[in-house]
Formats: C-alpha cells, sequence, structure tokens
C-alpha cells in the first residue's frame, strides 16, 4: 500500500521550505507571494495530500524537538555540553532526543536514522569524521544541522559553533616559548577530525613563526576514545631528546595523559611544563594547579540551540560561530629544566 504523501513531499515537489506549505495550510500566519501560494495549492491538490495529516505532523515535526548526537558523554566536557544543551533547549520550550555515538561512525548513521524517524526540526552534535553523506540525507529530509566543537567540511550548509581553536593552540604553545621551552611534546585528535587538525596546524604555525624547527617526533595524533593519551606521553618521554613542556589538546585524553606523567615520577613544572585543554574543575585542585585552555560549553550550548532555533523558525542562512576560549595560567608551567 502506498504511503499518504506528506508535508515534505508537498514542499519538495512545489521547491519551497516545509515553512512556506505551513504558512499556505495556515493561512494568516506569514506572508507568501501569490505565485507561491497558488503553486504550493496546486501541488497539494495533485500529490491528494490531506491538510489534518499536515496539523499532526507540524505538531510533532520540525518546531517540537531537537536532537543532539554527541560523540562521548563519558568524557566531562561532552557530559557538561549535553547538560547544558537540555538547559538552554527547556528555557526555549524545546526538548532533547540525545544520542551518543562513541565515535563509531556505523552507530552514528543509526542515531540519525532515528532522529529522521523522529521528525527532529533540528540536530546539535559533534559528527565522527566520515559520515558526510548521512548527514547530508539528514539534511535533505529539511532537518536544520548544528555541528559544535567540531564540523564536516563535506556538509557546507550546517551552521557551526566552536572555540578559536586556532587561537587556543597558538597561544598555549606561544607561552611556552616565552618561558624558554624549544621542545614541546603536543597531543591532539585524529587530524581527520576538525578540531585535531586545526589545533595542531596551529601549534605547527606558531613554532615556525618562531623560527623553531618542527620535529615530528613531539607531534601525537590519537583517537579520543580509549587510552592512548597514557601511550603517547610514554612515547614522548621515552625519546632521546624528550620534551620539557606538553600540551594535551585532546580534550578526552587528559586524564590518561597526566595519569602516565604522575606514575613516570614525573615533576610538574620542574621537569616537565604542562598545559590541557579542559575546564574540570579538578585541574584546579590538582597539585600544582594546571594551567588550562578553558573551553565555555555553557556558551557553546547556547548558540548552538540559539541557532538550531533560529533556523527552524525563519530559514536563516547557515553561519559559523566562534567563541574564544579562556587561556588559565596556574602552576603547571615555568621554565625547562637546564640539561
Amino acid at each position: 500500500m502506498q504511503k499518504p504523501p506528506t508535508i515534505r513531499d508537498v514542499a519538495a515537489a512545489a521547491d519551497v521550505s516545509i515553512a512556506v506549505v505551513s504558512r499556505v495550510l495556515n493561512d494568516g500566519t506569514g506572508p507568501v507571494a501569490p505565485a507561491t501560494r497558488e503553486r504550493v495549492l496546486k501541488t497539494i491538490e495533485e500529490l491528494a495530500y490531506r491538510p489534518r495529516t499536515a496539523a499532526r505532523e507540524l505538531k510533532s515535526g520540525p518546531t517540537s524537538s531537537l536532537g543532539l548526537v554527541l560523540a562521548d558523554v563519558t568524557n566531562p566536557f561532552f557530559a557538561r555540553l549535553a547538560d547544558s544543551v537540555v538547559q538552554e533547549a527547556r528555557a526555549r520550550g524545546s526538548q532533547v532526543i540525545l544520542m551518543t555515538t562513541q565515535e563509531d561512525p556505523a552507530l552514528e548513521q543509526d542515531a540519525l536514522e532515528t532522529l529522521a524517524a523522529r521528525r527532529v526540526g533540528g540536530v546539535i552534535a559533534t559528527p565522527t569524521s566520515t559520515n558526510a553523506d548521512a548527514w547530508l540525507r539528514l539534511e535533505a529530509l529539511g532537518t536544520r544541522l548544528v555541528f559544535v566543537d567540531r564540523h564536516l567540511l563535506g556538509v557546507p550548509h550546517a551552521d557551526v559553533v566552536s572555540i578559536d581553536n586556532e587561537r587556543s593552540a597558538r597561544e598555549a604553545t606561544e607561552h611556552l616559548l616565552g618561558l624558554g621551552h624549544r621542545r614541546i611534546g603536543f597531543i591532539s585528535g585524529p587530524l581527520s577530525t576538525s578540531t585535531g587538525r586545526s589545533r595542531t596546524d596551529a601549534h605547527v604555525a606558531a613554532l615556525t613563526a618562531h623560527g623553531i624547527p618542527v620535529d615530528r617526533q613531539l607531534l601525537r595524533n590519537i583517537p579520543f576514545r580509549g587510552d592512548q593519551g597514557s601511550d603517547a606521553v610514554g612515547s614522548l618521554l621515552e625519546l632521546e631528546s624528550p620534551p620539557t613542556a606538553l600540551i594535551v589538546a585532546n580534550t578526552a585524553q587528559v586524564a590518561a595523559a597526566v595519569r602516565r606523567l604522575r606514575q613516570g615520577s614525573v615533576r610538574i613544572p620542574q621537569d616537565l611544563s604542562l598545559i590541557v585543554f579542559d575546564d574540570n574543575p579538578w585541574t584546579e585542585l590538582f597539585t600544582p594547579a594546571l594551567t588550562i585552555i578553558r573551553q565555555p560549553t555553557a556558551l557553546l550550548a547556547a548558540h548552538s540551540v540559539e541557532r538550531a532555533l533560529l533556523r527552524l523558525s525563519d530559514d536563516a542562512e547557515t553561519r559559523s560561530t566562534v567563541i574564544d576560549a579562556e587561556f588559565v595560567v596556574r602552576s603547571s608551567t615555568a621554565q625547562p629544566p637546564a640539561r
């Protein structure tokens, strides 16, 4: 049995947005050009579309809920982001459906299919790096996309909300250079992700700008999940000429990296200066208190929800929102040890 036509079918056949079809069905809810109104009404007639169905769809569809697809809520950064998104959406009268992917593209595809079936109007997400086609399919259904923290180059019509990754990595690197460090270890996410790529590139650019030769042995781009932060630190410490400072720009691996330093009895900052991308309260309670790049999760959430709901309400154009992170200098950085 053939499925009855949906409001999306009408919008696609008439070459208009769902919002325009809604205005035609609910006469008086917004301006529609006469020619456009006539085209939509003709399409409704040709498809034998029934407005009663539209009323049910509009109630449970694009404006009723948001999907939130996050990589890993065991990562404190994403857990705080999820909490902030839910609070912000609730304050604006919208419900949130949370899905996690564990950085697995297959799980991400399942999540997107579920959200499409639930007719969410918008999705806020930290995407994996290999699923551009799946995101484009969801977007083609009329779902508004907002990528937060990282983005996909293959999905050009999604909004992006992130910190200024380049500036943050550059500030951390220049702080250590200013203290006299020349061998700086750098641990970041995979180069296939926008955050891993941009932070690593900015670190390398800062070294080059100061005339410091780039030693690729000091760079580690590792997965977000697992315990590879520990292995990365271990391999850096075993170098013939180990680093005198370390930047951990992979938030998910901060705890593993710090644990390995403590297991190796590395004194901070006497033996090794340390900067981490994290805003977890424990970084201030650690001895010594850690110098950090503080990522403003509440602001990231607020801008993401705002953009998603704005795109839903008036078909606003896509845009990128870049938020400054805060560089907080504490006690874990100092001049390099004499060698």
